[in-house]
């Protein structure tokens, strides 16, 4: 498929980055460049003017105008939640419409491209550019992990433009679809909502795409694309299925119809490097590995709320057992909690917001 970003590419912007591109061997780049600036430019523009302009009309009591670090927070959350639903609808999209990608073989889903998936990649490329400027901008709120995260993700989808992996883009963009849930579910707690049945439904609501999205869907084509990126290492393209590729001048020449058209023009029916797959494998892995991680945190939240008392605890005595100059404070506080402990319900079954964010969920 033809990439249906409506604005073509700029012919001067493309021309300053073709030697940077070609150094680092990204035939594709120039094609897309100019959606790596504007999706930079566009969160930039919602973090800085349109997130401050709307929150300050629409939550003129909890947009936080003063402090640094919780407005920083506000506005990025905003921008992650605007990116999320833009990025998740244009992958699929991609993945329903895009007759090239879905007709793509073993050879073509590591070395093929088409225009669809490229801009896919060149807008996620875009918000990790943004991401990475406001993580440096703003290191003392956002720390260590995030800037980690952000040059981490920002590698792995430049790469991408060599092209490789290319069909896997929109993939494992969908990782993102219990995103806008998690912004919600956080906004839910800075407007006074928490415990709400709005924040309920929101509430399974993300628990149910983080396990189907991240949990099931992402390991599943982390196995698939394991075993491509296993191939790519031993066995490259042969000559005579390039040959057939290039057979048909009608599309020869065309990188919209013909999927291998940069793998002739760029490097040749070459292996993946060995460097390259093995960055591609311990991104995945970490990413895979902290979504495992974070659900069962989310598991353990759940149980907690059901799991009886230990044995051996204190029980709470009744106040009036106990002479009323002899009950503390924190006793008195645990008599009432016990006294009017509810039944667990289906309310139980939502982590609360520190739970849920003992570990950054991107």
């Amino acid at each position: 498929m033809r990439d249906p970003f409506p604005f073509p590419p700029i012919p001067a912007l493309s021309r300053a980055i073709a030697p940077l591109a070609e150094r680092l061997s990204m035939p594709t780049l120039p094609y897309h460049i100019h959606e790596v600036a504007a999706a930079a430019l566009l969160y930039t523009f919602i973090q800085t003017v349109v997130s401050p302009v709307l929150s300050n009309r629409l939550f003129p009591r909890f947009y936080p105008r003063h402090d640094r670090a919780k407005k920083a927070n506000w506005d990025t959350h905003v921008v992650s939640l605007v990116q999320s639903l833009l990025i998740n609808g244009i992958a699929l999209w991609v993945m329903f419409f895009d007759d090239e990608r879905n007709a793509m073989d073993y050879e073509q889903r590591v070395w093929g491209y088409t225009g669809a998936c490229g801009l896919v990649q060149a807008l996620a490329a875009g918000y990790f550019v943004w991401d990475l400027g406001i993580t440096l901008l703003n290191l003392d709120i956002f720390g260590l992990g995030l800037l980690a995260h952000a040059v981490s993700a920002l590698a792995v989808y430049t790469f991408g433009f060599r092209p490789y992996l290319n069909y896997y883009s929109p993939t494992f963009i969908l990782y993102e679809l219990s995103t806008p849930f998690l912004n919600i579910h956080w906004f839910f707690d800075k407007l006074n909502m928490t415990g709400s049945k709005p924040q309920l439904y929101n509430g399974i609501a993300l628990l149910v795409t983080f396990f189907l999205c991240r949990i099931v869907w992402g390991t599943w084509q982390s196995a698939v694309v394991y075993v491509d990126m296993w191939h790519a290492l031993r066995r490259p393209p042969s000559a005579e299925y390039l040959a057939a590729a290039f057979a048909d001048p009608s599309t020869a020449d065309d990188p919209d119809r013909n999927p291998l058209f940069f793998v002739a023009r760029a490097s040749g029916a070459e292996p993946v490097p060995l460097w390259l797959t093995l960055i591609y494998l311990a991104s995945n892995l970490v990413l895979n590995t902290l979504n495992w991680h974070w659900y069962f945190k989310m598991i353990k939240a759940v149980r907690k709320r059901f799991e009886p008392p230990k044995p051996g605890k204190r029980e709470a005595l009744p106040a009036e057992a106990v002479p009323r100059t002899k009950v503390s404070a924190v006793e008195d506080k645990v008599t009432t909690t016990v006294r009017h402990r509810r039944a667990p319900s289906i309310e139980d079954v939502v982590p609360d917001s520190e739970e849920l964010r003992e570990g950054t969920i991107q």
